[in-house]
């Protein structure tokens, strides 16, 4: 199955594959097209991507000692006005005569509601404090989503035994390139690797030299990736070379570049 010719579908299960939610035969034959595939390929590592992301961006937290004492609380009062409601209800139905008319039973019912209200308001302050900053949390969530990448061309290079070594994104929001090695090469000291765009009928342009480091990011406006069909990462001197002289060392990685129609 072609599946990128299906890019609703393909999203679907890459996002399913990076959650764990696609299992069994499905999870199997999706992994069995994605190494035949490349854009299947680089949907499934981009999904893994964001997902590992968001795993990192949310660090953890343990709700503190006043948490507990809040809900011990409120379940107090819950309790406490369950009791009261039930007396309420048993006098309703009790005859009009004997301790219905008990003095000492209205005033302790009367008591047991102040001390409710009392406990109600005492608690309102950390109630409101809570919400708030509930809603500083979901404020937060909000602007992290309203930064994340539009991501609109992705590209999986891999070396010449066909296996992955960078993945490519471009976000066009942001003007942006965004690179992770998923391989394990390492160039040395004195040497630099520079990514490459293959235009159609025109020479390689230089998008940029890489750093050491697995993850980076290279400023690129739309122009620089719309219409090229291939990147390609080559090994240079230290500095990279002109982007007029084009590659002058080998070529160690290439891949297709797919723009992701919207």
């Amino acid at each position: 199955m072609q599946l990128h010719r299906h890019p609703e579908l393909l999203q679907r299960l890459a996002a399913a594959h990076a959650l764990g939610t696609l299992r069994g035969g499905a999870r199997r034959r999706f992994e069995a097209i994605a190494r035949e595939q490349p854009a299947v390929r680089a949907a499934a590592i981009e999904w893994q991507t964001r997902v590992a992301s968001l795993n990192e961006l949310q660090a953890g937290a343990e709700p503190g000692p006043q948490v507990w004492t809040r809900i011990q609380n409120l379940v107090r009062a819950d309790a406490e006005g369950a009791a009261l409601a039930k007396q309420r209800q048993e006098a309703a139905v009790a005859p009009a005569t004997g301790w219905w008319h008990s003095l000492a039973l209205w005033r302790g019912a009367g008591l047991a509601g102040l001390c409710a209200v009392a406990l109600a308001l005492a608690l309102l302050p950390a109630l409101r404090g809570e919400l708030d900053r509930r809603g500083a949390e979901v404020a937060a969530l909000q602007r992290q989503l309203a930064a994340t990448p539009d991501v609109r061309y992705v590209s999986v290079l891999n070396d010449d035994q066909a296996r992955p070594a960078v993945l490519i994104t471009f976000d066009p929001k942001h003007n942006r390139l965004s690179l992770q090695r998923v391989g394990g090469y390492q160039e040395a000291a004195d040497r630099s690797l520079q990514l490459w765009a293959l235009p159609p009928g025109a020479a390689p342009r230089s998008l940029g030299v890489l750093t050491p480091e697995r993850l980076l990011q290279l400023a690129a406006s739309e122009s620089a990736v719309r219409e090229v069909p291939a990147l390609a990462i080559s090994l240079e001197p230290l500095g990279g070379v002109p982007s007029e002289r084009g590659p002058t060392g080998p070529v160690l990685f290439h891949g297709p570049l797919i723009h992701k129609q919207i």
